[in-house]
């Protein structure tokens, strides 16, 4: 397969992406498998259990391939009906949706491009139930692509090490950037490939499960068929919808994690017969603050779950004008203003539904057996991918001086 060139065709139809879904159909379909995933979740966080089980579990029922078009053998849903799914999941462990953050990423990747033999080639394949990863990121002193692609004796191969490879240990095939003398690129590789150790070395004091750790590649054989993009790293980039998807898909886990909150907050003060500074039995359910308290980790759960929606409907809306030809870079830019909005006001409020599901229960409610202190972590973490403050200031910028720096527009889509 030739090598083809980074760009977008705005003209493309991505097929099935304007069909309407039955989000309550979708919901009622996932359930089962959201609710087992949920059970185990406290367990897994205490014995930092890698979530091999739940992602058979996603892949089984066909959940990674939701946004894959109907004629490659996906289901082809909506941006809508695909993120409320991403806060449900969320809501049973945060972990899910980022282990398959890349993967998704991927696909999207796909349907912008014009290379029909290549889209055929790998959504046909994730159709079948396979998942991709990411090796992408270096811990460097400096930014840089430092894996290499060489050749001997016409024969390929990949050297060097990544880290915050997300979704990897899962994955059955890992998307890797590298420069193979000319030009940065982008390759498949098996992710059984000899010569290529998956390390679950991740250190973060949240998101633990997701085997963002490190990717290391020594003289990992490569198909030069597997070669798929040039680019140019200092490029950013333009007319996509990537950047959006990356950031959409932390607000709709974020707003999961704030739906969590809720839930437990109230599963915890419902199961109590004891309230603070009162003798005696007396259920904190009937406390008008604790009343208060849950009021308002609901209306942060309603907060967080409404900007989700919205974004992802605005993410659709875009996705249709594109297929009909009526997208310029204006179109992207005000869509990623307006992700970079969700993000500020998503990030603060989940973080505030985590620390205040504390005020319901006291001392009690910090027992690990219930680790509660996930939701905050996970939080912080997801928050922590992306500088907000340095988002922020983009956005003050842009409506003020109508400029759009693309150097604070997180182009990497990281």
């Amino acid at each position: 397969m030739p090598v083809s060139e980074s760009h977008q065709n705005p003209n493309h139809p991505t097929a099935d992406a304007a069909q309407l879904f039955d989000e309550d159909e979708l919901t009622n379909r996932f359930a089962p498998v959201f609710t087992r995933i949920a059970e185990g979740a406290v367990d897994r966080e205490q014995k930092r259990e890698l979530a091999y089980a739940p992602v058979e579990w996603l892949r089984e029922a066909g959940y990674t391939k939701l946004r894959v078009p109907k004629r490659y053998g996906g289901e082809g849903i909506t941006f809508t009906a695909f993120l409320a799914l991403v806060s449900r999941l969320g809501e049973a462990d945060s972990n899910l949706p980022q282990i398959l953050r890349v993967h998704g990423g991927f696909i999207e990747s796909l349907l912008e491009s014009d290379d029909e033999p290549l889209r055929d080639r790998w959504l046909t394949r994730i159709a079948q139930g396979q998942i991709i990863g990411g090796a992408v990121s270096e811990r460097t002193s400096v930014t840089n692509n430092s894996v290499r692609l060489t050749q001997t004796n016409g024969a390929w191969h990949l050297d060097g090490e990544k880290y915050y490879t997300t979704g990897t240990l899962y994955a059955d095939w890992v998307d890797v950037t590298a420069h193979d003398g000319q030009s940065n690129v982008r390759v498949l590789v098996k992710s059984d490939a000899p010569g290529l150790a998956r390390i679950d070395d991740w250190d973060g004091f949240g998101q633990r499960l997701t085997g963002s750790g490190t990717a290391r590649f020594e003289r990992v054989p490569v198909s030069h068929d597997n070669l798929y993009r040039r680019y140019n790293a200092s490029e950013p980039r333009r007319n996509s919808l990537l950047t959006a998807y990356y950031q959409a898909l932390h607000v709709a886990n974020l707003a999961g994690i704030s739906r969590a909150a809720l839930r437990d907050a109230v599963a915890f003060t419902q199961g109590k017969t004891r309230t603070f500074g009162i003798p005696g039995e007396s259920s904190p359910r009937d406390n008008p603050l604790v009343h208060r308290v849950v009021g308002r980790l609901a209306s942060l759960a309603y907060s967080t779950q409404s900007i989700s929606t919205s974004l992802a409907r605005a993410i659709d809306a875009v996705s249709v004008a594109r297929q009909e030809g009526r997208t310029d870079e204006q179109t992207y830019i005000h869509l990623d203003i307006q992700t970079f909005q969700a993000q500020q006001i998503v990030i603060e409020q989940t973080l505030q539904a985590a620390t205040l599901l504390f005020e319901v229960g006291g001392a009690s409610a910090t027992s690990e057996t219930r680790r509660f202190d996930r939701y905050w972590r996970n939080a912080r973490v997801l928050a922590s991918h992306n500088p907000a403050i340095i988002r922020e200031a983009a956005i003050g910028d842009f409506y003020l001086n109508g400029k759009a720096h693309n150097e604070r527009f997180g182009v990497s889509g990281s």
